[in-house]
Formats: C-alpha cells, sequence, structure tokens
C-alpha cells in the first residue's frame, strides 16, 4: 500500500473540518487541528452495521469522511488524521493498542485501536482523534505519571510493562483506556485489526450501535437507544430513544448523520428490536 499522506486532498480536508490557519509543523497547528478533527468528523460505526466493508485507502476515506460528510472508527478517522499531517509535514508514528475501557481486569483484549505519536521539537506527543465517547480533543506530552490537561478530560499515561496505559480522569477516578507499545505499525496492521473489528461476531461494532463527538459544551454519544448528552459542568442529559425515527433524528441532529430511507433499513432495521432488550 503506497503512502497515504500522497494522495489526500489537503484544501477538501481542510474544508470538511472547518480548519482555515496555518498549514506548517508546529504545535499549535497540530492542537488546532486536532481539535477541529475531533469536533467535525463524528466516531460512527453505522457501514459496519450495515454489513459494508470497510476501507482503510485513502480514495475511500476521503469519499466516505469528506466528501459524503461521514465519520468512522478509530482505522478511518486517525488513518485520515495523520495522512493530513504527514501532507503538512509532521513525523508521525502510527502505533495500535489493547482497548481496556471498560474491560475486566482478567480479561486479555487484542490490539483493535490505532494511535499516534508526532515528534516536535518540543517533543513528543500521543495524537487520537478516535476513540468513541472518549476521544481526545487535544494531543498530550509524551511524559509519564503527571496529569495532562486537554481540552476537555485531563489524562496521563502510565508505564506498563514493556509499554504504557493511558487513562483519563473521570469525576475523581483515574480510568484505563488502552494501553500500547511503542512498536510502530503500518497499513497491512489495520487492515487485519479493522477486518477482525468489523467482522468478528464477537465485536461491539458488529452488535451495536456506537456514535459519538465531543463539542464545544461537552460530549454527545448514542449507543443503541441510549443518548447521552454530558456538559462540563457535569450535567448529564439521557434520553431513552423509542423508535427508529427518533435513533435517525438524533444522528441527524447531534452528529449530521442524516440517513436516506435505505441506509436506515440497513444499519437501524434489523437491530431495533435486540438494542431495546438491553
Amino acid at each position: 500500500m503506497t503512502d497515504p499522506a500522497a494522495s489526500i486532498d489537503l484544501n477538501a480536508y481542510c474544508a470538511r473540518i472547518g480548519y482555515v490557519g496555518a498549514r506548517e509543523a508546529t504545535l499549535d497547528v497540530l492542537k488546532a487541528l486536532h481539535w477541529a478533527h475531533a469536533l467535525s468528523i463524528p466516531f460512527e460505526n453505522l457501514d459496519v452495521l450495515a454489513r459494508r466493508p470497510i476501507q482503510l485507502d485513502m480514495r475511500s476515506l476521503q469519499k466516505k469522511l469528506i466528501a459524503d460528510r461521514r465519520g468512522g472508527y478509530c482505522f478511518e478517522v486517525n488513518a485520515l488524521f495523520v495522512a493530513a499531517l504527514r501532507a503538512i509535514g509532521f513525523e508521525v508514528t502510527t502505533l495500535i493498542g489493547r482497548v481496556r475501557w471498560k474491560a475486566p481486569a482478567e480479561l486479555e483484549t487484542n490490539r483493535s485501536h490505532m494511535l499516534s505519536v508526532v515528534d516536535l521539537p518540543e517533543g513528543r506527543f500521543l495524537v487520537d482523534i478516535g476513540f468513541g465517547g472518549l476521544t481526545m480533543t487535544g494531543p498530550i506530552p509524551f511524559v509519564t505519571d503527571r496529569e495532562l490537561e486537554t481540552p476537555h478530560e485531563p489524562r496521563r499515561l502510565m508505564v506498563h510493562g514493556e509499554g504504557y496505559e493511558l487513562q483519563a480522569k473521570l469525576a475523581d477516578d483515574w480510568v484505563p483506556i488502552y494501553r500500547f507499545t511503542m512498536e510502530p505499525n503500518g497499513p497491512v496492521d489495520y487492515e487485519q485489526a479493522s477486518w477482525f473489528t468489523s467482522t468478528h461476531p464477537s465485536s461491539i461494532f458488529v452488535q451495536f450501535l456506537i456514535v459519538a463527538r465531543p463539542t464545544d459544551e461537552g460530549r454527545v454519544t448514542l449507543f443503541n437507544t441510549n443518548l447521552t448528552i454530558r456538559h462540563r459542568d457535569g450535567e448529564v442529559e439521557t434520553r431513552q430513544l423509542e423508535t427508529e425515527a427518533a435513533i435517525a433524528d438524533a444522528l441527524a441532529t447531534h452528529f449530521d448523520l442524516p440517513l436516506t430511507p435505505a441506509d436506515q433499513a440497513l444499519m437501524l432495521t434489523p437491530y431495533l428490536e435486540s438494542w431495546r432488550a438491553l
């Protein structure tokens, strides 16, 4: 597979995320791009539910995420982000992690999450705009055992074995997000991991509707029929969406993901009764 940065339309990408600033490999630009991308392109698994293959080549990613104004899951949104960063001139190393969010301590998890590090004169930074309801909205310095501010929740990196564990501070608790090592990974690794994530019966993406987007005011998530709006002041609004039409309306209203009747029949109809039963 060719270098994904070689074929990205940077003008179209910047227009998609509403970015009009400088295009230089600086920390300020990295922060601005990270924020704009995270708030503009939602995390979603609708194509997985429709049993459509997830294509990670740059032409397919640009059609889906830019031209068609869709979202995607980590392998899609992070691949597009990395391609844009490299096209601007950032030095990026792509990695893969084992998700620990809400996983029992004794449960082993596979390598199923794409993340990256960017090297700058100020140091190394972790970047990741593809972790659902806890997607980071800014890069964090690659330093360990220290509370690190982001535009949303604080994060920290802890040494774990031969690698690291990323944690988020929710209320007063530090919770694990994922673990990773510094071994570089590339397109062939992500193709395999994405295929498992999007097709294996045990994958949560095959079973459940998962859509998320950070906002200036907080976060909005949709898990099956449960819509949650979290405000920065700690207020949480939850709504149970009783009908398929209500779910479709939430997708359009909160995530800018309007569905055609044909897509709705593929992505929502087959699952609604099982989601209601949970």
